[in-house]
């Protein structure tokens, strides 16, 4: 079963550096697909990315939590105009690139989440065609 980045993601991509089959690659464009996106149909399912990850974003497609719930300080990323999210995020990733994400939100502690979306904007991602951000 392939894996799946959640909106966790911060954009960081050692995942996609780490991946033996090059499958992970960063959304784009970046206002409308902020975190990084795993092919399904290339993923060989090795779990190197999820421990590469430093936001712990990324899970098993069948594991991906519906009530997933935030020890406080975690955030996610959404497209941009998401409700709720606007906060901006900066980050230098594993390149030393500086990244910027202008839809973001802290999560409280103790607050819950439904992190599953991120399966289906995952599958809507791979299946706009090609160029989808190679």
């Amino acid at each position: 079963m392939p894996h799946v980045i959640t909106s966790l993601c911060m954009r960081e991509g050692s995942c996609a550096t780490v991946c033996p089959v090059d499958c992970i690659v960063p959304g784009n464009p970046q206002d409308q697909y902020p975190t990084y996106y795993i092919d399904p149909e290339t993923c060989i399912d090795c779990g190197a990315c999820v421990f590469e990850c430093p936001y712990s974003a990324i899970f098993p497609k069948e594991d991906v939590p519906s009530s997933y719930t935030a020890k406080g300080g975690e955030r996610i990323s959404m497209p941009l105009g998401t409700k709720d999210c606007n906060e901006t995020f900066e980050v230098v990733d594993h390149a030393g690139n500086p990244i910027q994400l202008k839809s973001t939100r802290t999560l409280a502690a103790g607050e819950i989440l439904d992190l599953t979306p991120a399966i289906e904007a995952n599958a809507a991602y791979f299946a706009s065609g090609p160029g989808y951000g190679k």
